[in-house]
């Protein structure tokens, strides 16, 4: 059993914003010469999230749209109060964005290739941007 690791970098933009990672993911899975085994996609943050759907840009944008009409920015946090929390950052509703799709997701690899369904892509969300964030692949087994 190989185990290969890398961590990807990505410059946000946006408050909200959704980039798709597949084709990253793909090349480090190519590059592991792993033939059989499971890459694992994880977000190092708490206010991001990984999860799989189509990446078709009007979808993108409904998405963005569902979480923010979901989890409303003039809604009342005890996250974001100071007699509550000493954060300062004021992302309550980036964290409960991001309990809505998971940190991780974990997809098989067979003949050395990612399995995808058809229309499915990785995708990174970005609930509390601009910034940096750090996601780590890792590609597991023989």
């Amino acid at each position: 059993m190989r185990i290969v690791s890398e961590t990807l970098v990505v410059e946000t933009n946006q408050r909200v914003e959704l980039m798709d990672l597949t084709i990253r993911v793909k090349e480090l899975v190519a590059r592991s010469e792993i033939q059989g085994g499971m890459v694992n996609v994880y977000s190092l943050h708490t206010t991001t999230a990984v999860f799989l759907n189509e990446s078709q840009e009007a979808l993108l944008e409904d998405m963005r749209d569902c979480l923010t009409s979901l989890v409303d920015d003039s809604g009342w946090y005890k996250h974001n109060s100071p007699q509550f929390s000493d954060c300062d950052r004021r992302n309550a509703t980036s964290h409960l964005r991001s309990m809505l799709l998971g940190s991780s997701t974990t997809l098989p690899v067979e003949n050395g290739q990612l399995l995808l369904g058809p229309f499915q892509s990785v995708l990174f969300a970005e609930l509390d941007g601009p910034r940096e964030r750090q996601i780590r692949l890792q590609v597991m087994g023989e």
